[in-house]
């Protein structure tokens, strides 16, 4: 299978939204808040199989001392193929000297980010307020 990544942030409503939806992600109840969020990031890795996205991931950072990853998505078709590997070793490229690269994983997706080198922050408690239905 042909997959390429990108680092363009050139992509459309036409072709996130599917990707989100077929997560259950409830982001993508907010289309356009969606895709300006993700143009906005500090740096946005998409997979591509042919003109399908199948995959994507963003960081969002001050560009000196802390990234956070916020998003990480396959089309579920495309699981256990390496894509999700491949998009989180393409986004960490930039940020291997900074002091804190941090994320928040559901329970499901725990082992996968400790391949990636992600630890458990210690004793804290991730907190957010949330609008979201899908957690």
């Amino acid at each position: 299978m042909n997959i390429t990544f990108s680092d363009s942030k050139e992509i459309y409503n036409a072709q996130i939204l599917p990707l989100y939806q077929a997560n259950g992600w409830s982001a993508a109840t907010k289309p356009e808040a969606l895709l300006e969020g993700l143009r906005h990031s500090h740096t946005l890795i998409t997979a591509w199989h042919g003109e399908q996205l199948v995959g994507l991931g963003n960081a969002i950072s001050d560009g000196y001392l802390v990234v956070y990853y916020p998003h990480l998505l396959v089309l579920p078709a495309f699981h256990g193929r390496g894509i999700g590997r491949q998009i989180m070793s393409l986004l960490q490229k930039p940020y291997t000297h900074f002091h804190m690269q941090m994320l928040t994983a559901d329970a499901e997706s725990v082992d996968f980010y400790k391949k990636a080198g992600f630890r458990r922050a210690g004793n804290t408690t991730p907190m957010w307020i949330y609008a979201g239905t899908d957690h």
